[in-house]
This record gives structure tokens, sequence and C-alpha cells, in this order.
């Protein structure tokens, strides 16, 4: 593959920056992709969790009514209520299932953003875009973020460490050629495909075979 041109100082600061809005962007979409799964698997447990204590209750009452259970499970059974009263409580007025669904659009609008950065960073190295229009392509990005991020839910500490994990570890943003190559239709894959040679060396090719046949 042949190397991207090398930048001049101003664009080379300017990639600079824009790699990093870039990394905090993908950060930030993972954050609340993990933040997410967290909040769907609480609602799960907390569910189930629901389920078992009302099933316990209902033992407990028919034997209360048929007066068959002993004053333990009286106890038991009232205790159970008022647990299956607090669950109830508290996932009624928590939600996680909908503060889940809202880290689910804040990640989806993160990553509109996201790729929308990888775009400008590719776009930097074509000398013809003029760098004023580069910036001015960054400002919007910049005030679109700003609004996803006023009234995006608020992220925790673990999250940002299963983030980091899936980022640094797993990769989950990288992928290699032959696994690019999988997942792209024949007509689109590289493996085999020539790589053609920058302008240069192919006006020297031309001057070298002219030469030749003089």
């Amino acid at each position: 593959m042949v190397a991207p041109s090398p930048l001049d100082p101003e664009r080379f600061g300017f990639e600079s920056q824009i790699r990093e809005c870039y990394g905090r962007c993908a950060y930030t979409h993972k954050t609340h992709e993990k933040m997410a799964e967290a909040l769907s698997l609480r609602q799960a447990r907390g569910k189930w969790a629901n389920i078992i204590v009302s099933a316990l209750v209902t033992i407990g009452a028919v034997g209360v009514v048929f007066d068959k259970g002993s004053i333990f499970a009286k106890y038991a059974t009232a205790l159970l209520s008022v647990s299956s009263l607090i669950l109830n409580a508290f996932f009624k007025n928590m939600d996680p299932g909908a503060l889940a669904q809202r880290h689910r659009e804040a990640a989806s609008d993160i990553w509109n953003i996201r790729e929308a950065y990888l775009s400008l960073l590719t776009d930097i190295f074509d000398a013809s875009i003029p760098l004023e229009q580069l910036r001015s392509r960054r400002d919007k990005l910049q005030a679109s973020l700003h609004k996803i991020y006023h009234g995006a839910p608020h992220t925790n500490g673990k999250a940002y460490g299963k983030a980091q994990n899936a980022l640094k570890n797993n990769e989950d943003l990288m992928f290699s050629e032959r696994e690019l190559d999988l997942m792209l239709p024949d007509s689109l894959r590289r493996g085999g495909r020539p790589i053609a040679a920058p302008a240069s060396a192919a006006t020297n090719a031309v001057a070298e075979a002219e030469n030749d046949t003089r």
C-alpha cells in the first residue's frame, strides 16, 4: 500500500487534533454501548428476581389461606411481599430499560460523528481540499457533538473500563485486510489486487521505456 504524502506543519497540527477527537468519540461511543448492556442486564435480572419473589409470595399466601404454614412461613411471606413491593417501586422509578435505550441512542449518534471524523482524517491528505474547508467541517462536527453530549445520559467508570478493554485489548474497531475481504463482495476485495504505483514512479517508468526505444 502506498503511504500517504507527508503533511505540511499546518495540516499535521490539524490532523493531530482530529485524531484526538476521533479517539475521544470512539471511547465515548463504546462507553455508552457498555452502559446500555449493563442496564439491560440489570433489567433482565430484576425481572427474574421479581418473578421468583412473586412466586414465593404466592406459595406462602396459599399456605396461609389453608392454614398449613408455620409462623416462620407467615413471617417469610410477609417479608417477601415487602421485598416484592420494593423491587417494583425501584424498577418503576429507575426504569433501566428506558435508560438503556437512551444510551443506545446516544451511542448511535456518536457513532455517526466518529465516522465523520474518520472521513475528515482521510481528506486531510487530499491537497486539493483547502484547509479552511476542513476546518469548517471540524467546527460543524464539534457543534453537533456538543448537542449530543448535552442530552446524553451520564456514564460511569465501570463502563469506561469495559470500553477501554474492548478497544485496547479486544481491538473492537480493528479489522485485518483478510477480515474486510471476507465481508465484501468479490469485486471489492483487495486480495490479489495489484496496487497502483505513485504517479512519479509511473512517469519515470514511461520515460525509461522511451529512452530504451531510442
